[in-house]
């Protein structure tokens, strides 16, 4: 099946970004090159995108730019972080997580021999959570719980995870940045972690 295709003039449109900053992005390695593709059209050669795939990424460029560099942005993009794979002593050795906190994550999930990026940012979240004091090892769980669940959903956006307490009882959520959200009086937060700063911090330790 062929892919669906939008036009340069078609994207600034609908994405009111301008020909500037497309070409800004580009050379930032923000876009990749591959995604500009010349074709022949009745006016001359056009310049297309592969639609899904662009419109997701300047979304999420236009979302985080103010808070995140244009470099660390393209750091954050770049396909390395899918081939970050450490081991569990790398874990310990790099001092991403201790020894009490994978022990917990093996007894839930079960023995792992290597860790993706995205895993290793679902532990450290986990390490920092145990660490503050304020959640217990069976919140921890409800943690990334929601991280494995939902994560997906704002990869690649500013987010943080939120967690709450409500009579006893514990609710985590993910939320994008810039958000306000208001609870009722009887519901306390309990503790919020900045995601993408969570990334970043692992980047200069992996």
């Amino acid at each position: 099946m062929e892919e669906d295709l939008i036009s340069k003039k078609e994207l600034l449109q609908i994405t009111d970004v301008s020909y500037g900053q497309l070409y800004r992005w580009k050379r930032k390695n923000l876009i990749p090159e591959e995604w500009f593709i010349k074709k022949s059209s009745y006016t001359g050669q056009e310049t297309f995108f592969p639609r899904e795939k662009i419109l997701d990424r300047i979304a999420k460029i236009k979302d985080m730019k103010d808070n995140v560099s244009l470099d660390n942005l393209a750091q954050m993009f770049s396909p390395q972080l899918g081939e970050v794979f450490l081991s569990e002593e790398e874990l310990l050795k790099k001092n991403i997580v201790t020894q009490q906190t994978l022990i917990m994550y093996k007894n839930i999930y079960g023995e792992i021999k290597t860790f993706s990026f995205e895993k290793i940012l679902y532990i450290s979240l986990l390490e920092k959570s145990l660490i503050s004091g304020n959640v217990s090892l069976e919140e921890g769980k409800l943690i990334i719980d929601t991280l494995e669940e939902n994560y997906k959903s704002v990869e690649g956006k500013n987010c943080e995870i939120v967690f709450l307490r409500k009579f006893g009882m514990a609710l985590c959520f993910l939320i994008t940045i810039p958000n306000e959200f208001y609870i009722e009086k009887t519901a306390k937060i309990i503790l919020r972690l900045n995601i993408s700063q969570s990334i970043e911090e692992l980047k200069i330790i992996i």
